[in-house]
């Protein structure tokens, strides 16, 4: 039997199955434990934790395969627009926006039942 040695656990079998098998598309045994199939729909915790080992002469291998795929990862996240780097005045200006348009549903209300009564 070959040692094996374990790179990570995960909740869920979803991202278990995900990160096995980009470890197998780089040439990387794994062996997982845990609820990879449980008969239960909803686990947390404990119940979901998904152990995902390889052998020992891989080891390093596969965590630079999970180090390179975090690092693309945050690279390659789309950025959220900071609220507070807009310009000066944006919030007001929306606001005023959508007090006008509050305005003149209200005034034009009365009017379209008025003319279509």
């Amino acid at each position: 039997m070959i040692p094996v040695t374990l790179l990570t656990s995960v909740g869920g079998s979803f991202a278990a199955k995900v990160i096995v098998a980009r470890l197998e598309s780089e040439g990387i045994d794994c062996e997982v434990r845990g609820a990879i199939d449980s008969p239960y729909a909803l686990t947390m915790g404990d119940m979901a934790r998904v152990d995902i080992y390889v052998p020992d002469e891989q080891l390093d291998d596969a965590r630079m395969v999970l180090l390179v795929d975090e690092v693309d990862a945050s690279v390659l996240a789309p950025s959220r627009p900071d609220p507070d780097d807009a310009p000066p005045g944006t919030h007001r200006v929306r606001w005023r926006l959508v007090a006008a348009v509050f305005v003149l549903v209200a005034v034009l209300t009365p009017v379209f039942r008025a003319v279509f009564d």
